[in-house]
């Protein structure tokens, strides 16, 4: 047999507890967490008919007329207590049928202390790798979190395995969705427009040295993975190459010898540079120098004029893509050193920072006084963007500024060749 209280619960919910009268129980439990008293009158603009014949049978008489619902409170509380149904009234009625009722300021305070302790892996991370703390500073000003997670529950779970994928960058080379199930357990969680993909690539991009916000475009994802070392697929990602002779031992080896003897430019993509079961590509340059390029017009030009003497060259390609990256840090592990020219530019400078921080290299004409030299024979535009430092040279980004005149690789190819030529092979 049921108890009292049961009996008392049952009839609360006939009389009060329906979806009809469920606008009249909020507004009830509203006032209370502001700690309004449950006295007055409130109205339902535009009720329903079903809403109206519910409050009827509440009140035991009719609701008036017209397209608003009144009902005022303190009848409501009279009735529950004579009924049976909520002896203490409206009030403990609120509470049986909805839960605990917590003021709003204890509430601000929980939900402040929910939100803290979501976070603070956040904060763990940026005290072991301050390079992070513009990123979080981002995140907490623009409220990203918050609005891609909506609460602390759902943020904590999408803390965790965004921690689990910063730890991972800069990665060695790695698809994107086997970082993805590594980090969240699920191959599609770094996809684009998913949440955890939102907060972890402008991280990622911070880390590659760029903009937050940055380019939205596909290219532009695409650009800003493999700044950390991470690709989308294996095949997509291509670097061009020219004067590599490569070798016999590997298929990635031939394919450089080939294009090698026929002096012409070649692109490896990155499952040739990485090769399988750990088979790298045997790239046949040894100590050698090997020149770094930022355009394709720069590799194109030389294979035109010197052909089959061109010394070993890399193009960048603008942001390297992982391929490129992948082949810089072959190059340097095999023995080879590095020598990079890029754009007078602030992209340019940020492009060959953030390069210079993987691989390593000295500059090719890449300097201030190589500027001023430019200068002096080319017409460049006006410089725009963010200006940055160039840590391999401190006097390049106080020159730039001073001229506010960039000087794209185009205008300077004249020289770039007479260097390559300097070199040619016998």
């Amino acid at each position: 047999m049921r108890g009292r209280s049961d009996g008392d619960v049952e009839r609360l919910r006939r009389l009060l507890g329906g979806e009809q009268l469920a606008w009249l129980v909020d507004r009830a439990r509203r006032r209370m967490a502001q700690g309004q008293p449950l006295t007055g009158v409130v109205t339902l603009p535009k009720a329903s008919h079903e809403q109206r014949r519910a409050a009827e049978r509440l009140l035991g008489r009719r609701a008036g007329r017209g397209y608003s619902l009144s009902v005022p409170l303190d009848e409501v509380d009279r009735i529950l207590r004579a009924s049976g149904a909520a002896p203490d009234g409206l009030a403990a009625a609120v509470v049986l049928l909805t839960g605990p009722v917590m003021g709003e300021a204890a509430a601000a305070v929980d939900a402040a202390a929910a939100w803290a302790a979501a976070r603070a892996p956040l904060d763990m991370l940026a005290g072991r790798r301050p390079e992070l703390s513009p990123w979080l500073t981002w995140l907490d000003g623009t409220g990203t979190l918050r609005r891609l997670a909506g609460d602390p529950g759902t943020a904590t779970g999408l803390v965790e395995p965004l921690v689990a994928v910063l730890d991972a960058l800069p990665a060695g080379g790695m698809a994107l969705d086997r970082l993805a199930m590594r980090a969240a357990g699920d191959a599609h969680a770094l996809d684009d427009g998913r949440p955890l993909a939102t907060l972890a690539l402008a991280a990622a991009r911070v880390l590659a040295g760029s903009a937050l916000t940055g380019d939205a475009s596909a290219a532009g994802r695409r650009a800003a993975w493999a700044a950390v070392g991470v690709h989308l697929d294996e095949l997509s990602s291509t670097v061009l190459c020219l004067g590599l002779p490569g070798g016999a031992a590997t298929a990635a080896g031939r394919v450089l010898a080939a294009a090698h003897e026929a002096a012409e430019p070649c692109v490896l993509t990155l499952r040739q540079v990485t090769g399988r079961g750990g088979e790298r590509a045997d790239l046949g340059v040894g100590a050698g120098l090997v020149f770094v390029c930022e355009n394709p017009i720069v590799l194109a030009s030389a294979a035109d004029e010197l052909g089959l003497g061109t010394p070993p060259l890399v193009c960048a390609g603008g942001q390297p893509s992982a391929a490129v990256l992948g082949l810089l840090e072959l190059l340097a592990a095999q023995g080879a050193s590095l020598a990079y020219h890029g754009d007078f530019d602030w992209g340019g400078l940020r492009i060959a920072g953030a390069l210079r921080d993987r691989v390593g290299w000295r500059p090719w004409r890449y300097d201030a006084e190589a500027y001023a030299a430019a200068l002096a024979t080319a017409t460049g535009g006006p410089l725009t963007g963010r200006p940055v430092d160039a840590a391999w040279d401190p006097a390049l980004r106080p020159a730039l500024e001073r001229h506010g005149i960039r000087v794209d690789e185009e205008l300077v190819l004249p020289t770039l060749l007479a260097d390559l030529a300097a070199r040619r092979r016998s």
